[in-house]
């Protein structure tokens, strides 16, 4: 095991992968219960789509962790998957399976990219400042999901200034698109939920600041058992029947192949007037899907040294898989695919893995770990709901406090640098998109450059990205 993931030379043991592991999947296991919940309004068989969740998760994971030998894990995105129901399918008015086709085409346009080295060109291209500013949005990004799913924040929002989405708003199931009029504001400390998280982040901070082993994973387990002790989980509404694994496995066939089917693939091109937007639609899978995982492989690769210069140097001298970012870049792509055919939308490198970073791992082997417990999901199935967002939200804010040291090597008082780095870091958690923020760093990278004289310093490959933004925004805009 120690040959195989080389444990010594990335300075780590089993002991402390198998800790990151666990970790990485109790901060991301909220998928499990989010994906589900947000496809099937689409009329997608939720136990169908929660194993189908489960497969792709391993699948992509695994092939992290035993090609790529990274700790990075892998599961249906966030954001993309709501751009999957609420955009593709009920705004555009397309069929889950012909969004699910969509997925499937994003995922072969990525293993192209991929191999032809335009995702290396892509990353070849970002300045060193706007890499470490993309480093430290994340940590923004992440602890910013942490602030929420704490619980410490609360949005009023004015009438007239939102609309429903979805059907069941009188019985608290339907999605509220609300204008930027929602105002954010500090919670009252009255929730026992609340109050569990802050435990959390008190616990979680002093374990951490004193170099604790297994800090995060230990604050994790004792918030848990704080918040079945006063209440805040309930263990008595585990619905072992509702959520078995053979109840799963008998809808399996609703989804799987779907997008290869005649209401999948083989409609999705017949309406040649439609194909002009099924093309943009596709690529604005893409691009938040790219650019979700570059953005993610920058921000914590490089601090932790998971992608050392050398491999780095590899990455843009070499050919063929001969760095360990290549063999990621090349993970990510193949899952996209992978958990289409099964019946999920974009599989993605999950941010998250910051957290299993942050616990120590360093190699493949804490990717496999999470594979397992992912596997090990889908037989305990009414007991993962156990561990509550109390639980992990304190993590995320910790680690996202880790991740903000990159920002001390971006010279903020040079605005022709600090510009362009806000619009990739700080408005990044604003968005809540990492490719949107690298979107934005982009655009005012270049537009500074170009105020400045210095349009030569921009190169040809940021040009082409900042023009594919532009025109995924204007089609965004029209379709909406």
């Amino acid at each position: 095991m120690d040959k195989f993931f080389k444990l010594k030379e990335n300075g780590t043991t089993v002991s402390r992968e198998i800790v990151a592991g666990l970790t990485t999947f109790f901060a991301m296991s909220y998928i499990l219960f989010v994906n589900p919940a947000i496809l099937s309004q689409t009329g997608m068989n939720y136990q169908a789509v929660f194993l189908a969740t489960i497969i792709a998760s391993i699948i992509g994971t695994l092939i992290m962790g035993l090609f790529a030998n990274v700790p990075y894990a892998q599961a249906p995105g966030m954001g993309l998957n709501a751009f999957f129901t609420f955009t593709v399918v009920f705004g555009l008015g397309y069929s889950w399976q012909q969004a699910l086709a969509m997925v499937f085409i994003c995922g072969i346009i990525n293993i192209l990219i991929t191999v032809t080295k335009i995702r290396k060109l892509i990353i070849k291209s970002i300045p060193e400042s706007l890499q470490h500013a993309i480093g430290g949005g994340i940590g923004v990004f992440i602890a910013y999901i942490g602030i929420k799913s704490a619980g410490l924040l609360h949005f009023t929002i004015d009438p007239g200034t939102y609309k429903v989405v979805g059907e069941g708003a009188d019985k608290g199931k339907a999605t509220i698109d609300a204008s930027a009029a929602a105002i954010p504001a500090l919670v009252n400390f009255n929730s026992p939920a609340v109050l569990i998280a802050i435990v959390g982040i008190v616990l979680t901070a002093v374990l951490v600041v004193k170099n604790f082993k297994g800090a995060i994973l230990i604050s994790i387990i004792t918030t848990t058992i704080l918040a079945i002790i006063f209440g805040v989980v309930d263990l008595g509404s585990i619905d072992f029947k509702a959520n078995s694994l053979g109840s799963a496995i008998g809808h399996l066939g609703d989804t799987f192949g779907a997008a290869f089917g005649h209401k999948g693939m083989g409609t999705l091109f017949s309406d040649s007037s439609k194909i002009p937007q099924v093309l943009m639609t596709i690529l604005a899978f893409s691009l938040s899907d790219t650019f979700d995982t570059i953005g993610t492989f920058i921000g914590t690769g490089r601090r932790t040294g998971i992608f050392s210069k050398e491999d780095e140097k590899s990455l843009e001298n070499g050919s063929g898989f001969s760095s360990k970012m290549d063999k990621a870049l090349f993970a990510d792509a193949v899952a996209t695919s992978i958990g289409a055919i099964f019946g999920t939308s974009n599989t993605t490198t999950y941010v998250e893995s910051a957290a299993g970073i942050g616990a120590g791992g360093r190699t493949g082997l804490t990717s496999v770990v999470t594979a397992i417990c992912f596997l090990f999901s889908s037989f305990l199935l009414p007991f993962i709901s156990v561990v509550p967002s109390a639980a992990t939200a304190p993590v995320l804010i910790v680690v996202g406090v880790m991740m903000l040291g990159s920002f001390k090597e971006v010279d903020w008082s040079d605005l022709e640098e600090a510009i362009p780095a806000f619009f990739a870091s700080i408005f990044m958690g604003f968005a809540y998109s990492i490719s949107y923020g690298i979107a934005a760093g982009f655009i005012f990278y270049t537009i500074i450059k170009v105020a400045k004289g210095k349009a030569k310093e921009v190169s040809p490959v940021i040009w082409v990205i900042d023009v594919l933004f532009i025109l995924n925004f204007v089609i965004l805009a029209t379709i909406q």
